[in-house]
């Protein structure tokens, strides 16, 4: 009796997963012949797909269609709902690790300060240092586009106070009214051998 209502349990939650799995399980497997591989790894061998079932309910686990491309399609004995919560604890595990690079953007203008300079540079190092990349942007307007050589100098030497964590992707580009250039974070361990 205590197996049966198992059976039912495990049927209930096989039924409220079935919208979330990518594999078919037990019934669900129609393929005629499969080749079978117990819950350690060993092969037990080509049979049939009853036969296959018959040894993973024995065992009270569930029988899933590995790869059904295979020429006979190969079927695993597992316990199916302790696969899938591995499964998505590794893939949160990998999306918590992944790191989204963004671009992070500082505008001046030619007739900066030199306090707003230092302000915009320690911003810029902040960014650096959290591992985004960073575009700083010169604009020009009116009679400022005479004096472009003075964007390139602040650029240059923006550049020169972030050479210890950061490189210059780019040398200064001249592009319509603003003069540009892309500084991205050293690697961790080269900012490291540097202190």
């Amino acid at each position: 009796m205590h197996g049966k209502a198992r059976q039912r349990r495990r049927l209930i939650w096989r039924c409220l997963t079935i919208a979330t799995q990518n594999h078919l399980l037990n019934e669900e497997i129609r393929e005629p012949e499969v080749r079978l591989i117990s819950e350690e790894g060993e092969q037990l061998g080509v049979m049939s797909g009853e036969q296959a079932l018959r040894i993973a309910e024995e065992r009270e686990m569930d029988l899933v269609l590995i790869s059904p491309q295979a020429k006979p399609p190969v079927c695993k004995i597992m316990d199916y709902g302790k696969f899938r919560f591995e499964q998505t604890k590794k893939e949160k595990e990998a999306r918590k690790n992944q790191r989204i690079i963004e671009i992070k953007e500082i505008r001046m203008s030619p007739g900066i300060g030199e306090n707003d300079f230092n302000t915009k540079l320690k911003n810029g190092q902040k960014f650096l240092l959290d591992g985004d990349r960073l575009k700083v942007t010169v604009r020009f307007r009116g009679r400022e586009m005479a004096h472009t050589n003075i964007g390139e100098q602040l650029l240059t030497n923006f550049a020169a106070q972030c050479a210890e964590i950061a490189t210059m992707d780019k040398n200064p580009k001249m592009e319509g009214r603003n003069m540009f250039m892309f500084l991205s974070p050293k690697a961790p361990d080269k900012q490291a051998n540097k202190k």
